[in-house]
């Protein structure tokens, strides 16, 4: 009788055993699954155009227009960002509609800081023909100011060409600093 016993309370263990293996397969399943969702992107597009405007008294004044042909969407994540994979367009207008251009390889976009990464192959262009080139740029939109700490080459048609490891300048690209080395030699307009 008492192997009789042993044997239903090994079956039922047995059972209990297997039944928590194959739900507790399924839950991991489960978790694994929205880890790899939570670091895929929440939505994509193709071939933006976003404009950023500023209120002047009923009419807005667009003061920047990021266009790019592909961009990730991940504001599902706790940092929220959008990807612009397949580089960007960057057009910074003044009050006067002359526009700025910066074209980069790759860019994200921070949305809780409301800073532009620009990446690999930056070019800045300006109504005047300067034109800069950096490997990295950032772009500050709430204060409309653009700035990078990577080398910087400095392109211009009026002469004050340069080089240096530090760029800051305001949007409409009239006041510019770039430093050489640890901040020694300046380059200013």
């Amino acid at each position: 009788m008492k192997t009789k016993f042993s044997h239903t309370n090994i079956f039922i263990v047995t059972a209990i055993v297997v039944t928590m293996f194959f739900s507790c397969e399924k839950d991991l399943k489960e978790i694994q699954q929205i880890g790899v969702l939570q670091n895929q992107p929440i939505g994509e597009a193709k071939n933006i155009n976003l404009k950023y405007t500023e209120a002047q008294d009923t009419i807005g004044r667009v003061v920047a227009n990021l266009e790019s042909p592909r961009m990730l969407d991940y504001s599902n994540r706790d940092f929220s960002f959008s990807e612009f994979p397949d580089g960007v367009r960057l057009s910074l207008f003044d009050e006067n509609d002359k526009k700025n251009i910066v074209l980069a390889d790759y860019a994200i976009v921070y949305n809780a800081t409301d800073l532009i990464d620009l990446q690999g192959n930056v070019i800045l262009i300006t109504p005047q023909k300067d034109t800069l080139f950096a490997d990295q740029m950032y772009y500050d939109q709430k204060r409309e100011w653009l700035f990078s700490n990577h080398p910087v080459q400095l392109k211009s048609a009026l002469s004050r060409s340069g080089s240096g490891d530090i760029f800051d300048a305001d949007t409409k690209f009239n006041n510019y600093t770039i430093l050489e080395g640890r901040g020694q030699g300046v380059l200013k307009d």
